[in-house]
């Protein structure tokens, strides 16, 4: 059926809905995110197809055993907490889970009672919409710019810069080899490899990567990773290293936040601006704007 057609159709249905339900109706098709699989883009789709690739070489979890102190550190949170990549599995998709019973958003306090609280999730990965979010909404056009991931894990973010961007060249740096070779897999399999470089580095070695960055990308980045002192370390050299004027570091949560409780030398006044971003810029009800406002935007001075 072509436009023309289709459009005659869909006005001609419209005219048969009850009148009094026709204001529900049009709030409906306004809002709802039924019509998904017909406005995404292919971009969208093989994003989804590399997280189904992913999925299928990794735990629920996706936490690998040579990730001791990660491991640790969701162990001792306060609250129970698991691990949920969010570039792999979407709230539909741990609504499935939830449902065939893989998966429980709940956990008991008391064992055998129904006396139950939500438990905590932590995800390292960047979600399909926070992607969009970042190269559609909080980074200016990237032609002919360079983005540096740091510890760029799945490559959600290189990913995501390939498709939703023009960045001339993507570059994550990674310091768990079993990481990186799986997203060596990802970059080949898709033909990436013009522009994603991944390398199998501490980021502390990579002095002259970030000194030419035009962007910095830093997701949940150190703390799950490393102690407070190398934590300490790491940021003193990233302060020390990410200094082109005008370069751009995205970061999650904000750098304040990252800093504190850490015996750190670092001024923030005299070396980045916050610049603030719309978070508004998706109306569905759905969205998480919880995720949206933990990404920050800062400019290098």
């Amino acid at each position: 059926m072509e436009f023309r057609s289709a459009r005659q159709a869909i006005l001609q249905l419209l005219r048969t809905v009850a009148p009094a339900d026709l204001p529900v109706l049009l709030e409906w098709m306004r809002t709802t995110r039924d019509f998904d699989e017909f406005t995404q883009d292919n971009n969208d789709i093989m994003l989804k197809n590399i997280a189904e690739d992913l999925r299928n070489c990794l735990p629920l979890e996706t936490m690998l055993s040579s990730e001791h102190l990660a491991l640790q550190k969701i162990q001792q949170q306060p609250e129970p907490t698991i691990q949920v990549d969010a570039f792999l599995y979407d709230e539909d998709f741990i609504d499935s889970l939830c449902e065939e019973g893989k998966m429980s958003r709940n956990y008991c306090m008391v064992c055998g009672s129904h006396q139950t609280a939500p438990l905590g999730f932590v995800s390292h990965s960047f979600s399909l919409m926070e992607l969009k979010f970042i190269y559609h909404h909080v980074l200016p056009d990237l032609s002919g710019k360079v983005l540096v991931d740091v510890g760029s894990r799945l490559g959600a973010v290189l990913y995501g810069g390939y498709l939703y961007s023009s960045a001339l060249q993507l570059y994550g740096v990674e310091l768990n080899g079993d990481f990186c070779q799986l997203q060596e897999m990802i970059i080949k399999k898709y033909q990436f490899t013009d522009r994603i470089k991944v390398l199998h580095a501490d980021i502390c070695t990579q002095g002259s990567l970030l000194q030419n960055a035009d962007v910095v990308i830093m997701n949940n980045v150190f703390e799950y990773f490393l102690d407070e002192a190398e934590q300490g370390r790491a940021w003193e050299y990233i302060s020390h290293n990410v200094r082109k004027q005008g370069s751009l570091l995205v970061t999650v949560p904000s750098l304040e936040q990252s800093l504190s409780g850490l015996q750190v030398n670092i001024q923030l006044s005299p070396w980045v601006e916050q610049l603030p971003l719309n978070y508004n810029v998706y109306p569905e009800k759905d969205v998480d704007r919880e995720a949206l406002e933990q990404i920050h935007l800062y400019k290098i001075l």
